[in-house]
């Protein structure tokens, strides 16, 4: 019998979340993809997108699909849809295939989305829970940053060949089913006294898991309002050939590094790691938007962007115990990463229409994006402002 706590079976399950962002490895190819299918770069964006609305789906799903197959085999049918999916664009021409598999894609992604996080969440208490968060946040970010440099050096070979990353779930999966038990299999770690206690008061949901979703749904809109519009204001500083997809792999890198250090920000700052979070955030987005043409600070604010979401993200998770009983975990993780994944499908038509109505619709999205991140940078100082002024009241 295989236990939780041993160093190969967290590798092999924080495995699974090297792939979970693998939908956005293909950004870099966006332009090309804008040109050989005859799209706009709005279209080319949806592609991008698109995965994440059939992961808001798949995610309410999963619990019922876990509860017929067991969690090992809900996730084991997840990765592989994730690997056949993923390698379909490489075949067709076609918009409206590509789209579908895209959408299929994000259906593998939803499908075990929630159990990368609600098992650690129920494995793991204190320290190393709020450790396996940030490693699991941390795998997010490498898998998309080896991904996405992997993608550009396809890219050489056509956009087409961006797709063959996909191909990278087979071994993940493969290692997967040899490592990793059926949560039936494992023993459940136990909660040390006072957190047990705490635990055991929550007999219902919070509704500041309500506030925690459109917190991260918000997250996410800032967040890939730089990621995705990034190739396209590369490309008007530098030309049509530009490959941006070195830059996004040393972003992810950036918020790599935010995951692994998430514990020691916790032990070090405590409450205020998110209003750190916060402040970077929107630093991030002040370089972006005020580069005006300096592709030095541009690169900078694309760079920082990542971190601090990275110390935000399993600073929400690991709330989460507090928010609602055991029982419902899983349940308060899907709703959260409905969050998440409703703000990554709707950034697009977001900064579109945001752009719009302060008098800069019709642009490109490389200026509507220009328009809309300072905006949401000065949201965020608000936020930080508020959740501190909020947290001082409730010590009081």
């Amino acid at each position: 019998m295989v236990k939780q706590d041993s160093l190969l079976t967290k590798i092999a399950f924080l495995g699974i979340s090297f792939v979970l962002t693998s939908a956005y490895a293909i950004n870099g190819a966006l332009p090309q993809m804008t040109e050989a299918l005859h799209i706009s770069s709005t279209e080319a964006q949806v592609l991008a997108t698109t995965p994440s609305i059939t992961v808001t789906v798949f995610v309410l799903l999963s619990s019922f699909i876990a509860a017929k197959l067991g969690d090992k085999n809900t996730i084991i049918l997840g990765v592989t849809l994730v690997g056949l999916a993923g390698i379909v664009p490489m075949f067709t021409d076609s918009y409206a295939i590509i789209l579908v598999s895209r959408t299929v894609l994000g259906a593998g992604l939803g499908i075990f989305n929630s159990l990368a996080v609600s098992m650690i969440a129920v494995m793991y208490n204190g320290k190393t829970r709020a450790a396996m968060l940030g490693y699991r946040a941390a795998a997010e970010q490498v898998g998309q940053a080896v991904l996405t440099l992997l993608a550009g050096l396809l890219l050489a070979f056509g956009w087409r060949a961006t797709f063959l990353v996909y191909l990278i779930a087979f071994p993940i999966l493969f290692l997967f089913i040899k490592r990793v038990p059926d949560t039936s299999e494992m023993t459940p770690l136990q909660s040390s006294k006072s957190e047990k206690t705490t635990v055991e008061k929550i007999t219902r949901i919070s509704p500041l898991v309500l506030v925690f979703t459109l917190f991260a749904a918000f997250l996410v809109i800032d967040y890939m309002a730089i990621q995705l519009s990034f190739p396209f204001m590369a490309t008007e500083l530098k030309g049509e050939g530009y490959n941006t997809s070195p830059i996004l792999s040393a972003m992810l890198i950036a918020a790599t590094v935010g995951g692994v250090t998430y514990g020691w920000f916790v032990a070090t700052f405590g409450r205020f790691t998110l209003q750190i979070g916060l402040v970077l955030m929107a630093v991030s987005n002040f370089l972006v938007a005020f580069s005006h043409g300096n592709f030095i600070m541009l690169i900078a604010g694309v760079l920082l962007i990542g971190f601090p979401l990275q110390l935000i993200s399993p600073f929400i998770f690991n709330q989460l115990p507090k928010l609602g009983p055991v029982a419902r975990q899983s349940l308060i993780t899907s709703i959260i990463l409905i969050g998440f994944n409703v703000g990554v499908f709707v950034e697009p038509m977001f900064v579109a229409t945001f752009a719009s109505l302060i008098g800069h619709g019709g642009g490109s999205a490389a200026a509507s994006a220009y328009a809309t991140i300072p905006y949401l940078g000065l949201v965020l100082l608000i936020i930080a402002i508020v959740t501190v002024i909020t947290s001082r009241k409730q010590e009081k």
